[in-house]
């Protein structure tokens, strides 16, 4: 008799799970407030985000893969080409394009950057952890499967979801100034067209982000942002 009343409440307790796990992959009321939530707490603090994301994924019985943790074939080879695509996006960006734009060789935010190697080591930490990691994460994996479930996943539907994903990168670097969120759009949107393109494979992504992080943070630490904005336009 124990035994069965076991079973009955073990079966009940999978139902519940089950129906949760429906509801956060759904968008009704559980599945959309989710999703607003960590969308506006990954616009506050991001880490904080990671954990609801992983959080969810884990409630909603979403396997990693959807989030574009799908392990390398090669480690080597996602890190050496991410590390090259990061330099050369932060090129770039830093010698082409915002020069173009006609914004100011010095980034304003981190003027105070040079001379300060504690504060340094803090943004390199924060380059890896937070923007690499936990960034591309909530703007890539985690956008990508939640817009895709909502809006499909055709052509037409993967360019709306990458423009989407490039707004909302570029809003959430606000404190930037224009040309922070505009410097963030477009890299953000570069991003977002390499994981649609990519098979939506996220690591590379991440070391990408954080070398292009890192190498920004570098710049600005060695006073070499004159230089290297001059290097084509004089």
């Amino acid at each position: 008799m124990g035994t069965m009343r076991e079973s009955a409440v073990t079966d009940e307790n999978h139902a519940r799970s089950a129906r949760l796990a429906e509801s956060l992959r759904g968008f009704g009321v559980a599945g959309t407030l989710t999703f607003v939530v960590i969308l506006v707490t990954a616009g506050l603090f991001t880490p904080a985000a990671v954990v609801l994301v992983l959080l969810w994924a884990w409630f909603s019985r979403t396997p990693w893969r959807e989030l574009g943790l799908v392990r390398p074939r090669s480690w080597s080879r996602v890190i050496a080409l991410g590390i090259v695509l990061g330099l050369a996006q932060k090129f770039v960006m830093k010698a082409i394009v915002l020069p173009l734009l006609g914004a100011q060789p010095r980034n304003p935010v981190f003027s105070d950057l040079p001379g300060h190697p504690d504060r340094l080591l803090i943004l390199l930490v924060i380059s890896v952890v937070q923007a690499g990691f936990g960034e591309e994460l909530c703007f890539r994996g985690y956008l990508f499967e939640r817009l895709g479930k909502l809006l499909g996943d055709g052509r037409y539907q993967r360019a709306l979801i990458v423009l989407i994903s490039a707004a909302l990168f570029g809003a959430l670097h606000f404190e930037q100034g224009i040309m922070g969120m505009v410097n963030a759009t477009i890299v953000g949107g570069t991003s977002a067209v390499i994981y649609a393109l990519n098979g939506k494979r996220l690591w590379l992504l991440v070391v990408m982000h954080a070398t292009f992080d890192i190498a920004s943070f570098l710049i600005i630490y060695y006073d070499l942002e004159v230089a290297v904005s001059h290097l084509i336009f004089k």
